[in-house]
């Protein structure tokens, strides 16, 4: 017996929760999974975007006229919006008083003009605003606009109540999880965006970035184990299905890339960037938390089952297995349209006072972008569901006969 025991020990290995994987399926997922971190080193390698021509393509745009500074300043009062049809004292209405609070113009009392929605959303004495100040010219002081209000406070307020409820629930691996998102914080400012501003393909950085995250992200939160990999498996499957219709999908219903006015502010400086590649970075970038999610529920769920039913046919295992993953796609479907739906609630509503069907305006960029980056990835995100369970599936040890 000890003899057969130390022969298992040699062909097994102890995976969670006591379910062993045998060597045969830990050696072929993890030799896929080294070769695509390898793929992802290299194209992370070769990607890369040269500093030196980011930064001078950044330095070119000028956000304001020479001279310009931003100073704050601290708000003294702030008038009633004026009406909409023109009518009344427009003299009296819309303008906000404040006290410059940096720069040269420190304690100069200004008014400016702001828009209703601005002097409509409660700022009052104290509050700080930021302004454009416009240098003198032709004889004339320095002219001052508003530019923005200052949220840095209770932004910082809310970040933090956020880490602080993750970490008190979670625990650990709540902490590991802010970490994955810093560094998927990091990958997307220092590597994404200045490789889409140098004229990276957008397909090829998407992929790369998302495996790096995903990598890094489920590794880091849910450790290092087998179950953790079939997970990762599966993403990287789901990821990769979901740029393949992200692409066919642009080029099928002709999407520019260019849908507003930041799209238009890009068209006008970088002459490099590939605006249907940036759609389709934008789509596989998109899906990469819910994917996530799925994933690693479908891979647990094989994994517990796994464990809690070691007689089990593969067969039944990955029946078993599908039941939870088609009510987590139930759930998730309506997560991603609710997500959609609130994020581009004002387009909705520019819909329904137009009181046009949503077919007749599919033919605008801003709705068909919408509709085909929601149903790219809702189809990767579904798909992963059954390559994950059987990926896990097949990983696991095979039905052990009874007693």
């Amino acid at each position: 017996m000890g003899h057969g025991h130390s022969h298992r020990a040699g062909r097994d290995h102890h995976g969670d929760d006591g379910v062993t994987v045998a060597r045969t399926p830990r050696t072929v997922l993890l030799t896929i999974l080294v070769a695509v971190a390898a793929a992802t080193i290299a194209g992370l390698v070769l990607l890369w975007p040269d500093a030196g021509k980011a930064d001078a393509i950044t330095k070119s745009v000028a956000y304001a006229a020479p001279g310009a500074t931003f100073p704050d300043a601290t708000v003294v009062s702030v008038e009633k919006p004026c009406a909409r049809d023109g009518s009344g004292d427009q003299t009296a209405c819309g303008h906000l008083s404040a006290t410059v609070a940096s720069g040269k113009d420190t304690g100069t009392k200004v008014s400016v003009v702001v828009p209703p929605q601005v002097a409509a959303a409660g700022l009052s004495a104290g509050d700080t605003v930021q302004l454009l100040r416009s240098p003198p010219a032709q004889g004339q002081p320095a002219q001052f606009s508003y530019v923005g209000t200052e949220r840095s406070g209770p932004l910082w307020v809310l970040a933090i109540a956020f880490a602080l409820v993750v970490v008190a629930v979670a625990r650990l691996r709540g902490l590991l999880a802010l970490v994955g998102l810093g560094v998927s914080g990091v990958v997307i400012w220092k590597f994404v965006l200045p490789a889409l501003l140098t004229g990276e393909s957008g397909l090829l950085v998407g992929l790369v970035a998302s495996a790096a995250i995903m990598y890094v992200v489920l590794y880091s939160t849910h450790g290092l184990s087998m179950r953790t990999s079939a997970a990762l498996a599966g993403t990287l499957a789901g990821v990769a299905i979901t740029a393949g219709i992200g692409v066919w999908s642009v080029g099928a219903t002709h999407l520019t890339g260019v849908d507003d006015e930041s799209g238009s502010v890009l068209s006008g400086f970088v002459n490099d960037l590939g605006y249907q590649g940036l759609l389709t970075c934008a789509i596989v970038i998109a899906g990469l938390g819910v994917l996530n999610d799925v994933t690693i529920t479908q891979a647990s769920a094989v994994w517990e089952l796994r464990g809690a039913a070691p007689e089990m046919r593969r067969r039944a295992l990955f029946a078993s297995g599908m039941r939870i993953g088609r009510d987590h796609i139930a759930s998730t479907i309506y997560t991603i349209v609710f997500a959609y739906a609130g994020a581009a609630l004002t387009v909705l509503l520019v819909i329904q006072l137009y009181d046009r069907s949503l077919v007749d305006l599919l033919v605008t960029e801003e709705i068909g972008q919408e509709v085909v980056r929601a149903l790219a990835s809702s189809i990767g995100l579904v798909l992963a569901v059954p390559l994950t369970t059987a990926i896990a599936t097949l990983t696991v040890p095979g039905a052990r006969r009874r007693s």
